[in-house]
């Protein structure tokens, strides 16, 4: 994998954060308002999806979703594997593609 592949992965990676980090903005920015909320199952399935870290950002710069539900554990938890995983993907980039291509596979998408 060329480093220009490794940055636009990266880069990917890092926009998709941000994106979910606005995304729990605008639902904090909504409970303030009293406006219409972001579900609590798409602010999960966002962390989840590899947006764990811009979840846990927002929750800590933010103090949003700090007590309630699954959120206090769920989002540090998402950010810590997802870091972990963002880590071992740029110091074993072939290794995670062989991963990822072996996973596509069982599942039937590949």
């Amino acid at each position: 994998m060329t480093l220009e592949t490794r940055l636009t992965f990266v880069a990917i990676y890092a926009l998709w954060n941000v994106v979910v980090f606005c995304v729990y903005a605008y639902d904090k920015q909504a409970a303030r308002e009293g406006a219409w909320r972001v579900r609590e199952d798409t602010l999960i399935l966002l962390a989840i999806a590899l947006g764990g870290i811009g979840a846990f950002a927002c929750q800590k710069w933010l103090r949003h979703k700090t007590k309630k539900g699954v959120f206090p554990v769920l989002l540090p938890v998402m950010a810590m594997l997802q870091g972990l995983l963002a880590l071992f993907t740029a110091l074993f980039p072939s290794t995670a593609l062989d991963a990822l291509g072996h996973v596509l596979r069982v599942v039937g998408i590949a």
